[in-house]
């Protein structure tokens, strides 16, 4: 007897892949197994790009208080210390959309973290 073959499963896996790699160029577009070769590649790299982008959101968050920051007369290290010793605790996500949203509330913050490192 010959052996069965289950084409419809068989080519609905392939045909998600295929929709997987739908923006990508030449055969990994058209062709199964380099389809999906390329999907498995693009998955791996979403996932450390994921992990990667919230280490480069806090680079852009130290580069803008530190901008700021050197308007008020200081700079970012001494700030984020001068606010820890007087014990104000703001995340630097806050710190920068305070920087960039409302500055007179950044420079209020800049003068009370000068205050804490004279004291």
């Amino acid at each position: 007897m010959p052996r069965t073959r289950n084409r419809v499963q068989t080519r609905n896996r392939h045909k998600k892949i295929i929709a997987r790699a739908s923006g990508h160029r030449g055969k990994r577009h058209k062709n199964f197994k380099v389809a999906n070769e390329s999907v498995m590649h693009a998955l791996r790299y979403a996932t450390e790009h994921r992990r990667d982008r919230k280490g480069d959101f806090r680079r852009l968050w130290i580069v803008r208080i530190n901008a700021a920051a050197r308007l008020h007369g200081t700079t970012y290290s001494r700030m984020v210390n001068g606010l820890k010793r007087a014990g104000i605790e703001v995340d630097r996500k806050m710190l920068a959309d305070l920087a960039v949203r409302e500055p007179d509330a950044f420079g209020a913050l800049a003068e009370q973290s000068k205050a804490a490192l004279a004291a």
